[in-house]
């Protein structure tokens, strides 16, 4: 009787708040395209491109200033975080650089892997920065093994897990033409 219910105000607990729940998933993924992206008026038509070796999609979403394109914002992810899933909003610019990111979602362990939110975009170190940079100019693993940027100490695999990801949104980015076309989907 005692599970019965629990289950069953587990349910009703969770059909009331799902909605909001992903009014707030929403609002957040507003927020971080601003935030990875130069400025820019408009969005363009949101699409999605399958993930090089996974089931999964990832979403682009072309900014626009007046007619001018500046940019994409790129939603991407990895599974292979120290806790698994980790989920990024990317901004790419017009010249292929990562103009920003914001985390979207992980459970990496706090002090260590959520580092993740400012290691990357350190303005001190630059071998820690993606911000500025290609990976078509830039070794986008860690220096540990071999790459170009240093991982965050003691978090050897969520940063190699953060640098799949944006790798991700950069494949996703260059082999759907937008690199040399500057439209979406061609």
């Amino acid at each position: 009787m005692v599970t019965f219910f629990a289950a069953a105000a587990l349910g009703f607990v969770y059909d009331m708040t799902k909605d909001a729940i992903e009014m707030a998933k929403l609002k957040a993924q507003s927020e971080a395209i601003e935030k990875v992206l130069p400025d820019f008026e408009e969005l363009g038509e949101t699409y999605k491109v399958a993930a090089e070796n996974s089931e999964d999609t990832i979403e682009i979403f072309p900014a626009y200033d007046g007619d001018k394109l500046v940019g994409y914002a790129v939603k991407t992810f990895t599974n292979n975080g120290f806790s698994g899933y980790i989920s990024i909003m990317a901004g790419i610019d017009q010249s292929g650089n990562f103009s920003g990111y914001e985390v979207l979602e992980h459970a990496e362990t706090p002090g260590l892997g959520s580092k993740m939110n400012e290691w990357f975009r350190s303005t001190e170190k630059s071998s820690q920065s993606v911000i500025g940079k290609n990976p078509e100019s830039h070794h986008f693993e860690v220096s540990k093994d071999g790459g170009d940027i240093d991982a965050i100490t003691a978090s050897t695999i969520t940063s190699r897990a953060f640098l799949d990801a944006l790798n991700r949104a950069y494949d996703a980015y260059k082999n759907n033409g937008i690199e040399n076309t500057g439209s979406a989907g061609q």
